[in-house]
């Protein structure tokens, strides 16, 4: 259990309710921003204040309110869209890239992005790349044994979310170790792969912060899995990203979601300890059927809700969660893959 930084947005979060505009120190700005139709409800976009402007963490989902909630809360910090000089973007889910391209539209601003996440820009959001990567989830959803009548659902399940995001390729691509070079910030970038190839935190260690994006979050933890962009072993990249960035000394952690935090390393801990308990369930439910898919193995495990009342987008993420930790578990040599459509796994 962490500590609330404010405890007001934490009873916010708890509530269902919506966060306030928050000065969280001298020059730094939190700007909740809504996702629609989604129960994380909302992004924290992070402002730091510069000479005649702003760069933001993140942005939020292209729509007309999330847009509007966003001016609205540069409009207290003092500022208005037109004064956004960069937009630093931890990741290319919706909820982080989606606006960056209208705001570089509207005033100029530079977008910078890690460059295995600028790689997947063509083939997530170009309507020239959108097929073959459906395609692609379908195969990996066959081997993995999702059955007929869900199939086709499920490898398009994704394709809603989409229309959310006006692409734009980065002005800037951001490297691991990378200072960004904002006047009156000593920010560093830290490439933090797993939720996704590209994630990038952001820390500045003369303030003691991290802006820690989905890498790290107050209470639940994100979804690291196998799907056609990933890395062939994304569990084992977050958790070796998780462990380096619990080395920080800082003494506040601003996430995207949720609510900020204190006690950084307790929080790390605590998800690879979690992450060490999802695996030891995995291999304890393979090796109980021996000779079983990945989606049956994902049908047996607990989730924060029934199997049944999940629907199909989250069905998919969690079989494809499901197969990160199973492929962890493969590279370890205690389980063994049969290839095949199915593929079945085995104890090793």
């Amino acid at each position: 259990m962490v500590t609330p930084a404010n405890e007001a947005q934490r009873e916010a979060w708890k509530s269902g309710g919506f966060p306030e505009v928050e000065r969280v120190r001298p020059g730094l700005w939190s700007i909740p921003v809504p996702i629609p139709v989604n129960p994380l409800r909302y992004v924290l976009v992070y402002a730091l204040e510069l000479p005649g402007g702003v760069a933001i963490v993140d942005a939020g989902w292209n729509t007309d309110e999330a847009y509007g909630a966003l001016a609205a809360g540069l409009g207290i910090a003092g500022y208005e869209v037109t004064d956004v000089k960069a937009v630093l973007v931890t990741h290319i889910h919706p909820d982080h890239y989606g606006l960056a391209g209208r705001i570089r539209e509207v005033s100029g601003a530079w977008i910078g992005l890690h460059p295995a996440d600028s790689r997947l820009l063509h083939g997530r959001y170009d309507e020239t790349g959108i097929d073959a990567l459906v395609a692609r989830e379908r195969g990996l959803l066959v081997r993995c044994g999702v059955p007929d009548l869900t199939l086709d659902e499920l490898a398009g399940a994704s394709m809603m979310i989409r229309h959310y995001v006006n692409m734009a390729a980065p002005d800037r691509l951001i490297e691991d170790d990378d200072r960004l070079g904002l006047p009156g910030w000593d920010l560093r970038a830290i490439w933090t792969p797993g939720h996704s190839p590209g994630h990038l935190c952001f820390v500045e260690q003369e303030r003691r912060l991290l802006f820690s994006g989905d890498h790290v979050l107050p209470r639940i933890t994100p979804i690291v899995a196998v799907h056609p962009q990933s890395a062939p072993n994304p569990l084992a990249d977050y958790l070796e990203s998780l462990a380096a960035v619990g080395k920080f000394d800082v003494d506040e952690v601003l996430p995207a979601h949720e609510y900020r935090f204190l006690e950084l390393a307790d929080r790390v801990d605590h998800v690879i300890a979690h992450h060490e308990e999802r695996l030891a369930e995995i291999e304890a439910a393979v090796a109980a059927a021996n000779g079983v898919t990945c989606w049956d193995t994902a049908t047996r495990l607990k989730w924060s809700r029934p199997w049944e009342t999940i629907p199909p987008f989250m069905r998919r993420a969690a079989n494809n969660e499901t197969l990160a930790h199973l492929v962890w578990l493969e590279a370890r040599g205690r389980l063994r893959r049969v290839p095949g459509e199915p593929e079945l796994w085995f104890a090793g």
